[in-house]
């Protein structure tokens, strides 16, 4: 596909068709009596968590999920806040806990994230998720990742010996990304800061998922003719627009497939949220009696 554009891989629609299906999934589990529930907490007045938030309360009401938001100041305990962690842990009609990152300095995200429930862990960041999926046992991807699959999925591609390339090494998607790749058979490179010739790497990626948060650091040169190009990125350009970590115009020359930013994994990430918060309800109801799934 060198003399053609890439194909784009439209985020929006594949959103809403899966949360068409939550939406149906979730009506037919309120038939039986139970509705899933998600409990979003904020503490502080971080003006980006505030947007990801409202956005994540609203895709929930709009699937017809039922969903808490719980607000505190700055200034609220750790004990405080783990105190409240566990009370969602033990509410019935909660079956998915997130707390939005970044929290206060003075409180330890890390105590946070493993004091939820495993059961609620939606955002897939327990350490008991993350050993799931290394080990390959069911339990809750985070979301990004899981997104960009099925993003892959959408276009029915097959992973299998083919070679990919994580830029990144975050555990929230880089190091998950890589892990779920390997599950379908892809030939997995995780590449980062210290990679020395980061070019030739992705030059031999059937695909690559671009997950820094730095301008550019994927471009045309880097990419072989008719890779998928997954930009998992966010970031803004000189004139203050929204940009992922791909150079969108130069490499969508390249390449088979690609993401936008914006429109293409974003909508993903809080999609994938309501799948999981779903699917922690499913599992809610399947071990107290009160549905089939």
């Amino acid at each position: 596909m060198t003399d053609s554009s890439a194909l784009t891989i439209d985020g929006n629609a594949l959103a809403a068709q899966l949360r068409g299906d939550v939406a149906q999934r979730t009506a037919a589990l309120k038939t039986r009596g139970l509705t899933p529930g998600l409990a979003v907490v904020l503490v502080g007045e971080n003006p980006a968590s505030q947007v990801y938030v409202r956005n994540k309360v609203k895709a929930c009401t709009d699937a017809g999920l039922h969903s808490v938001l719980e607000k505190y100041d700055a200034t609220m305990t750790e004990a405080e806040l783990l105190a409240r962690v566990d009370a969602l842990n033990n509410d019935p009609h909660i079956h998915g806990i997130l707390v939005q990152l970044p929290l206060p300095a003075h409180i330890d995200a890390n105590k946070v994230i493993e004091a939820i429930s495993p059961a609620k862990d939606v955002d897939g960041f327990h350490v008991a998720s993350a050993g799931a999926l290394m080990v390959g046992q069911p339990g809750f991807w985070p979301c990004t990742p899981y997104g960009c699959m099925k993003m892959l999925e959408s276009i029915g591609y097959d992973l299998r010996g083919k070679h990919a390339v994580v830029i990144g090494r975050s555990n929230i998607v880089g190091k998950p990304m890589a892990m779920m790749l390997l599950q379908q058979n892809a030939t997995v490179t995780i590449c980062h800061s210290a990679t020395a010739d980061l070019k030739a790497m992705t030059l031999q990626a059937d695909v690559i998922v671009a997950a820094v948060g730095k301008r550019n650091v994927l471009t045309a040169d880097m990419v072989k003719p008719g890779a998928v190009v997954i930009d998992v990125g966010m970031n803004r350009d000189d004139a203050g627009k929204l940009c992922g970590d791909v150079d969108f115009a130069g490499v969508s020359r390249v390449a088979g497939y690609i993401t936008p930013v914006p429109g293409g994994v974003g909508p993903m990430t809080i999609t994938m949220l309501l799948v999981n918060t779903l699917e922690a309800a499913e599992r809610f109801a399947a071990s107290h009696g009160l549905a089939s799934v």
